[in-house]
């Protein structure tokens, strides 16, 4: 539940000053900036080792010249100035953005499924997105020891998954005591991007042409189809920019602004030229110009440096799996999951167990089949790339729908990116038999389950909706010849509203006893992210000391019935804690042939529904006050 500090640490957010913009501006560089911030280790590289172009004058400038306009367009233009204006009360991400778009077009429900499919598609994206950028971060700053000394070639992998696996046991402890170094160490980190890149720059300061898009287009003329090819590598210079967006509710639009313009996209820009001032004085530094840019005597500390940011970057993408995860477990795209709340301040800080070991063990596989960062390239910029396109379409649906802008002003807008992200997405389509594959792999097998999830719970809410008896009209028989009442509360957690839950009849079956209190209740989850106290409880007398209860919450709240349940008492209900009982229908799902799913997904998703996490503990509830009764749903 959102508490009223939380409210007041969001409002805050929205419009920081001082003390507190500085703070929340050196947060966002530890978290929103390492995934962009660690590509200057392998996108330029990754161009020319490709050999589609040639390492001379003219292509140096050329790619660099793609480099500077992609990263100014795509995330200083597009991100940066348009797309974190699409806050949905001040969270971004995916998810927010689909539940914004999606609620901007209600009146249109044709129009609605294909945005949250969409946002379903982009999610899944995601989880592939977050496999490979520990994996390509990690394994690029570990390969710098191979320029101190080729014998650390065969221990690149193995120190890479040792880091990782000790990263990944952290989890369980929570990110908040870690968190405020990252800030700090990612100053450094940026400072050294900017501090060797701008010396090579001032040995080479020809280099500077690069700013003219000239030599991009005078690249693309020259080189023909082959720029496709070239396209994906470069794309990897802005990987990560998603993170703007995703990272918004944390720290506010205008701390991500100021990180980005004043010190991170100085930062990078100085690197990569720099990397090319390298490249024309010395072509024979392509095999690893980040750390041959470097002086001997800083290589060390700066692949420790480098091993440090990499961290850093891995942990804010398995931070943000964690709260995609919790955002679709609570929109209703995906089964509950046992989560272990780190912190007793930040409702946000989350640690899931099963996400957390499963996305280590893709990476490890990741790994083991790609073995460098070079080979994961192959791999990374599919998803980042098909991610953007989504994330375009769906602000099109934002500025036209709820913004209500003119046709032509979105159109306009949101086709010029859409244009250049295509290119994007197109040339990186080239990199799927080459390793793209295990990306859509890893996305593909997300959204089929987010579908079928979705789609089963629909189909079980049918079903029980058919045999469902209407409450009111039930309580009023019964009571025409009352059962005996006991004293207490029973709170009976009610899927559907209005309909009798399968608990209370079991109850009655066998025990043949009414609390003397009964409460209804039923939780909403809603396409906004925070629900004010206010709002959360709406109640409806039933007579008999009965009421339906429906308890609101958004996508970010932490659900907490018994809490909910105390603002009960501004209407003069007020359930003892410890003489209230909760009673749960736990429901076994029996797939059936017919016209519901296809028999495979059926009997998945009667697999996840046996395995959901308890929902005592999704709810809160007190485990010694919990009564669960089963019964069989046929889909």
């Amino acid at each position: 539940m959102q508490t009223t500090e939380e409210g007041q640490a969001h409002t805050a957010r929205s419009n920081p000053k001082g003390a507190q913009l500085a703070a929340l501006t050196l947060g966002a560089l530890g978290v929103v900036y390492g995934d962009i911030g660690t590509s200057p280790l392998y996108a330029l590289k990754e161009v020319f080792n490709t050999g589609h172009a040639p390492l001379n004058h003219d292509n140096i400038l050329g790619v660099l010249s793609m480099v500077f306009w992609t990263l100014t367009i795509v995330v200083s233009i597009k991100y940066v100035a348009l797309v974190l204006k699409a806050d949905n009360n001040g969270e971004g991400g995916t998810m927010a953005l689909m539940a914004l778009a999606s609620s901007a077009t209600e009146s249109k429900p044709r129009l609605r499924y294909v945005l949250i499919v969409m946002g379903i598609l982009g999610a899944a994206l995601f989880y592939g997105d977050g496999v490979i950028t520990p994996a390509i971060s990690v394994l690029s700053a570990v390969e710098g020891l191979e320029i101190a000394t080729p014998a650390f070639k065969s221990y690149i992998a193995p120190i890479t998954l040792m880091i990782l696996a000790c990263l990944y046991a952290m989890q369980k402890h929570g990110t908040g005591a870690v968190g405020k170094f990252f800030g700090p160490i990612t100053v450094i980190w940026f400072a050294s991007l900017a501090g060797f890149g701008g010396l090579w720059v001032m040995r080479q300061p020809e280099v500077l042409q690069a700013l003219n898009p000239y030599w991009a287009i005078h690249f693309g003329m020259e080189r023909g189809w082959t720029t496709m090819l070239v396209l994906g590598s470069v794309f990897l210079a802005v990987t990560g920019a998603e993170a703007l967006y995703a990272d918004m509710g944390h720290f506010g639009k205008l701390p991500i602004q100021l990180a980005w313009y004043t010190l991170v996209f100085p930062a990078l820009i100085l690197n990569y030229f720099g990397q090319g001032a390298l490249l024309l004085a010395k072509p024979e530094a392509v095999d690893n110009p980040f750390f041959l840019m470097v002086p001997g005597w800083a290589l060390l500390p700066m692949v420790g440096l480098a091993t440090i940011a990499t961290v850093i970057a891995s942990q804010a993408t398995i931070s943000g799996t964690f709260s995609v995860t919790k955002q679709a477990i609570q929109l209703g795209y995906l089964p509950r999951l046992n989560m272990v709340y780190t912190s007793v301040k930040e409702a946000g800080q989350i640690y899931i167990p099963s996400v957390n070991w499963m996305q280590f063990t893709a990476i490890v596989i990741a790994v083991g089949i790609f073995g460098s960062s070079s080979a994961l390239a192959t791999a990374y910029g599919i998803a980042v790339t098909a991610t953007m396109v989504l994330t375009t379409l769906m602000i099109f649906f934002v500025m036209r729908y709820r913004w209500n802008y003119p046709w032509l002003l979105c159109a306009g807008s949101t086709g010029f990116f859409l244009v250049i992200e295509l290119i994007f997405f197109s040339s990186n389509i080239l990199k799927v038999l080459h390793g793209g594959w295990f990306t859509l792999m890893i996305a593909g097998f997300v959204f089929s389950i987010m579908l079928t999830w979705k789609r089963g719970r629909i189909l079980m809410a049918d079903a029980l909706r058919l045999d469902a008896i209407d409450l009111p009209s039930f309580l009023d028989a019964i009571f025409q010849s009352p059962p005996t009442r006991v004293e207490g509360t029973a709170v009976f957690l009610n899927a559907e509203k209005s309909n009798t839950p399968n608990a209370m009849l079991h109850n009655l079956k066998h025990n043949k006893v009414l609390h003397r209190q009964n409460l209804f209740v039923t939780v909403r989850s809603h396409e906004i992210p925070w629900i004010p106290e206010a709002n959360r409880v709406e109640i409806e007398s039933l007579n008999h000391d009965c009421w339906q209860i429906t308890l609101n919450f958004g996508f970010m709240d932490q659900p907490d019935v018994p809490q909910a349940l105390k603002l009960l008492a501004h209407h003069g209900i007020e359930p003892k804690p410890m003489e209230t009982s909760y009673f749960l229908s736990r429901d076994i799902v029996i797939p059936t042939i017919g016209s519901g799913m296809a028999p495979w997904r059926e009997k998945l998703f009667a697999s996840m529904h046996r395995n959901a996490a308890d929902a005592a503990g999704f709810l809160s509830l007190p485990a010694n006050r919990v009564v669960e009764l089963g019964s069989k749903v046929e889909i």
